[in-house]
């Protein structure tokens, strides 16, 4: 397979602006740095397309690879979007940790406080920060595909019956972290997409991030494809939404990372919502949970990411709570993967070292491959300082 390569530069601040170590400043070092990691994989994998935005500082330096799709070779630019996949739930957590700043609800809640009709179920008894840690009582990793309709829904969440008690097992899923996003629009009384769309993302300053690609946007929306190479985009379903449906772009996202270490302009609210994200409410043994965010002390080895990361981690684990939660600190590794059919992603970033990376790629590929890629790159720039 052919694949072409491009690599495109797109951050004002680039030229305009100096690290104050010089590093960022060099663009062919940063680009091979990139090159290096991210060619062999495309290679490896049959990705037809590929962005990395790398953060270094409060600099923006973005790297594009490849096609938007194998059948019109249009080549990936810094306005291609891809499907986040479950990188969407940092924006579900952050909505509702603005929510929790403004007064709209709060983490210890019970479930069963906004919606009613789960009073006496063990669902209505759940706090909502379990719902944010996969701490529940353990879920299935998909809504039943049955469930179609909101009556179905919550029919669904009042006859669940847990498998464990709240905050003794971490089970990924994202029935949990859809509900956490319903009941947070519930609480601002609004449609959970509209929140996203109208007020969360543009107060990030994020201007090519969707739940849903407008018309005048979708020729910008890569086409995906399956491991095994036939196209897919995702379908929309019942909590997708709030689960894993966002697309965005390289630079967006980069925009989101530094707005994570603190490196963004944002309202005193929203600045503290997110930072609230970064709380440690459970040990998992060398992974530390946080509010959707896994998080790492800081240097962290390579294989201990790459098995966090590994499809094993979605089984039920034995969890310890962290009591009170600890506060964020920044000698750490936060990360995060998220995948759909036609998709992989991954986003890392270390406050202390001011760095930060975004791979996407319009092909689903193992989650070790990115977790590699990006500690190669982000340890290439730090070890190069």
């Amino acid at each position: 397979m052919k694949l072409y390569w491009i690599g495109i530069l797109s951050a004002a601040l680039v030229a305009t602006c100096i690290s104050s170590n010089g590093f960022a400043a060099d663009e062919m070092k940063l680009q091979a740095i990139s090159d290096n990691a991210i060619k062999p994989i495309m290679d490896k994998y049959g990705i037809p397309g590929m962005a990395v935005a790398i953060t270094v500082d409060g600099e923006d330096h973005i790297y594009n690879y490849g096609v938007v799709s194998k059948d019109t070779n249009k080549p990936v630019t810094a306005a291609t979007m891809f499907e986040l996949g479950s990188i969407s739930k940092t924006f579900t957590v952050t909505l509702t940790s603005y929510a929790e700043v403004t007064g709209r609800l709060s983490l210890s809640d019970k479930a069963s406080k906004y919606l009613p009709s789960m009073k006496g179920s063990p669902f209505g008894d759940v706090a909502l920060m379990n719902l944010g840690t996969h701490t529940a009582g353990g879920f299935p990793l998909q809504i039943p595909d049955d469930v179609k309709t909101e009556k179905q829904l919550m029919d669904y969440f009042e006859a669940w019956r847990p498998s464990y008690e709240a905050g003794t097992h971490r089970t990924y899923a994202n029935p949990s972290i859809g509900m956490l996003g319903y009941i947070t629009a519930k609480s601002m009384q609004r449609d959970f997409a509209a929140l996203m769309q109208d007020e969360l993302f543009p107060s990030l300053g994020l201007k090519s991030t969707y739940i849903n690609v407008p018309k005048s946007r979708v020729a910008d929306y890569a086409q995906g494809y399956k491991r095994s190479g036939e196209p897919a985009r995702m379908t929309p379903a019942i909590l997708s939404s709030e689960a894993y449906g966002v697309k965005s772009t390289a630079s967006d996202m980069i925009r989101f990372i530094d707005a994570n270490m603190g490196l963004v302009d944002l309202d005193e609210k929203l600045r503290q919502a997110i930072t609230n994200t970064h709380r440690e409410y459970f040990d998992v043994g060398a992974m530390t949970q946080d509010l959707i965010w896994e998080q790492y002390s800081y240097p962290a080895k390579l294989t201990t990411l790459m098995e966090n990361n590994s499809s094993a981690m979605l089984k039920s684990i034995p969890v310890k709570q962290l009591k009170p939660a600890m506060e964020p600190r920044d000698d750490v590794w936060i990360n995060k993967t998220g995948s759909t059919n036609g998709f992989g992603a991954y986003v890392a970033f270390i406050p202390k070292e001011r760095v930060g990376i975004v791979i996407l790629a319009n092909k689903n590929y193992p989650n070790e491959d990115r977790v590699s890629a990006a500690y190669q790159i982000l340890t290439d720039i730090t070890s190069a300082r």
